[in-house]
């Protein structure tokens, strides 16, 4: 049953996304209710249970919600900022011109979170094709995003955690060539059927002031994602890393303290 709320919860996001926050937590209350009535060991026992979940994960929700939060800034910054009015005019004409919207998105989510460079990709598209978007070229959007973070440990979930857990980055990396013919694929396919609903905007954009501000924001955010995301894996690889080797990470204070594994001999 949770699965069906869940896929309803998708459903209307898709089909309401001016309200998609509403819908999202609606989704979240309808689910927690449905859990809890369909219990079998009883509506208090497993509301002390979802609660104790939440007790014990609010950090990761926290740093999720804020994590989404800084790519919807960032996001609004860069539309804000007026870069999508001149995209544009820096585009090739016809399918071209698509197919590098996508490759833009494909090399940001090198080195961002997909979500992110998603949602970068949106805005750019949004402005780029003025009689709309159909439902194949966001999707490509997405595939994009995902495909450019394929071979990079800090361009997506799952290879920042394979990272993590002690994965080289040189044995990601052949993981671009299966994301770089997955790209050649879906990209000019989806980019065709764009351009048949609506051919991308050549207006002119000598009226349009870049705000230089606002694209500083937009490159301070990005840099400090990226340095968070470096630091972050390096003190968590040193940590794995002393943890292997028996010995206590270094920090302000003590040093590394080698943990012996031979019993030591009692005098008698």
């Amino acid at each position: 049953m949770e699965l069906v709320v869940f896929g309803l919860t998708l459903l209307g996001v898709a089909l309401f996304h001016r309200r998609a926050l509403t819908v999202a937590f609606a989704g979240f209350v309808l689910t927690a209710f449905v859990r809890v009535i369909s219990a079998p060991a009883g509506i208090n026992s497993e509301a002390h249970e979802i609660m104790i979940h939440l007790a014990s994960e609010w950090v990761a929700l926290a740093n999720l919600f804020l994590v989404l939060l800084g790519f919807a800034v960032l996001a609004n910054q860069f539309e804000q900022s007026n870069l999508p009015e001149v995209i544009p005019s820096r585009l090739p004409d016809g399918w071209a011109g698509g197919v590098t919207l996508l490759a833009f998105v494909f090399g940001l989510s090198t080195f961002l979170d997909n979500i992110a460079g998603a949602i970068i990709g949106g805005v750019m598209a949004r402005h780029v094709y003025r009689k709309g978007v159909t439902v194949g070229f966001m999707a490509a959007i997405v595939a994009a995003a995902n495909a450019g973070g394929a071979g990079s440990v800090i361009g997506d979930t799952t290879t920042t955690m394979m990272w993590i857990r002690g994965v080289s980055p040189l044995q990601l990396a052949p993981a671009f060539i299966g994301a770089i013919a997955a790209f050649a694929f879906f990209a000019p396919l989806a980019t065709f059927q764009q351009q048949k609903l609506s051919p991308i905007s050549r207006r002119a954009v000598s009226d349009v002031q870049i705000d230089w501000a606002r694209v500083v924001i937009v490159l301070t955010i990005l840099v400090t994602i990226v340095a968070v995301n470096v630091r972050q894996h390096s003190v968590s690889r040193t940590r794995k890393d002393s943890a292997r080797a028996g010995t206590r990470p270094l920090d302000s204070y003590s040093c590394h303290y080698p943990i012996s594994r031979t019993p030591v001999a009692r005098s008698h």
